[in-house]
């Protein structure tokens, strides 16, 4: 995964509660195991017609709006447990995701694919939404390191929650088994120090 510590990004609003998983993801899209490409199905039934044409209204195919941050509405990410939800955001080129409510295993499985779920009050959720209605190129400031969010150029900000483990993991650009390889000498000494002890 990358190392993450700090990102400023324009934002995608999509001011929708209960986005589930399959629409984020369509069922149909999963018979595939390779997580390249899945971005091309973000969001299919609402991002395109029966067509396949792009449907203008929806929020990733309007041009006012771009970036790397997507902010929703309350309780992102319900439904299945389906890990290609974050496969699909991760691929379309999404690093943050920011609502006032995930589904637990959307967060779960966002974290382990290197994309950061924020959770902010609904109050400061509205912010964001009337500050980029507002103006569209303004810019959210995320540091995950002081695990602040804010507009930039105002003193618009709040502080976001994140499991210890998965923070050393995003900055330093571990998974699990990165991690693991990273404590090794941690491990034999241990094992060492065991062995003594049990002699």
């Amino acid at each position: 995964m990358e190392k993450f510590t700090k990102l400023t990004s324009t934002a995608v609003l999509l001011p929708i509660e209960n986005i589930d998983t399959d629409q984020i993801i369509p069922a149909r899209f999963l018979k595939v195991t390779d997580k390249i490409g899945f971005g091309n199905h973000l969001f299919k039934d609402w991002r395109f017609d029966e067509n396949n044409e792009p449907i203008a209204s929806f929020a990733l195919n309007n041009k006012i709006f771009s970036g790397s941050i997507l902010v929703a509405g309350d309780n992102f990410g319900c439904g299945s447990s389906r890990e290609h939800a974050a496969w699909a955001l991760t691929d379309y080129g999404f690093k943050v995701i920011v609502s006032s409510y995930f589904a637990d295993i959307f967060k779960g499985n966002a974290l382990n694919n290197g994309l950061l779920p924020i959770v902010v009050s609904a109050d400061f959720l509205q912010k964001i939404f009337s500050a980029i209605n507002e103006n569209p190129i303004i810019k959210l400031v995320v540091n995950l390191e002081s695990q602040t969010i804010s507009l930039e150029n105002t003193k618009e900000q709040a502080s976001f929650e994140i499991d210890a483990y998965k923070k050393i993991c995003m900055i330093n650009g571990f998974d699990d088994i990165d991690f693991l390889i990273s404590q090794k000498t941690e491990i034999e000494k241990f094992e060492t120090t065991n062995k003594l002890v049990l002699k």
